[in-house]
């Protein structure tokens, strides 16, 4: 299978599942950047459930901006905020310390584009996962992916195939019990090395 999907922050379980279970994966460089999607935001399981993790952005309504072009707001000391919350969630998970000093560059190092880290972010994590994908990049904008199965609805909330996940241990599972498809660190922290091979046995829609 070859896959069309977005580029998002610390992209949802359900991504990872399209990427370790396609031929080759397309990823989506030349869309216009839309708010109130996964292209800025992640969730993680907190103490209190399911947490919100979200990059500050510039952008304005008033004109289209393509995603590549669309720049971090910097000013805010988000990437603390973000590394405590990961760190409050997960310092008692198997694997946080496993991966913890490959992810935290992410978090100190300030990146001006949101494309571009978010690009980071996902290199970084297949490497964690170590998951050998062929990845391509378009270079102009299709609105029907041609010769690819097109996972692109998945960057958007409201629009997302439901995907329904096989349940693993998550930290707070007795609290709040198994929540599904959050971002795909909340795997990788709990289950490690068996994360690949849970991405491989999940079923697509």
């Amino acid at each position: 299978m070859n896959s069309l999907i977005h580029p998002t922050y610390f992209a949802s379980i359900a991504h990872f599942v399209v990427i370790a279970q396609s031929h080759e994966v397309v990823i989506e460089m030349e869309d216009n950047y839309q708010k109130q999607t996964y292209r800025n935001r992640s969730y993680i399981y907190g103490a209190n459930g399911k947490l919100q993790l979200s990059v500050p952005i510039i952008y304005s309504q008033k004109n289209r901006q393509k995603y590549k072009d669309v720049k971090i707001f910097n000013e805010d000391n988000w990437q603390l905020q973000h590394w405590k919350s990961l760190e409050s969630a997960y310092k008692t998970s198997p694997f946080f310390e496993f991966y913890e000093d490959e992810l935290r560059p992410l978090f100190e190092n300030k990146e001006e584009y949101i494309l571009e880290f978010n690009m980071k972010c996902f290199e970084v994590v297949c490497d964690c996962l170590q998951l050998d994908a062929t990845i391509n990049k378009t270079t102009v904008y299709e609105k029907e992916a041609s010769d690819k199965t097109d996972y692109r609805s998945l960057v958007d909330s409201k629009k997302e195939r439901p995907i329904i996940l096989e349940n693993y241990t998550q930290v707070f599972n007795e609290k709040h019990g198994f929540i599904n498809n959050l971002s795909i660190l909340d795997l990788l922290f709990n289950e490690g090395t068996n994360a690949l091979s849970y991405l491989e046995s999940q079923k697509l829609p």
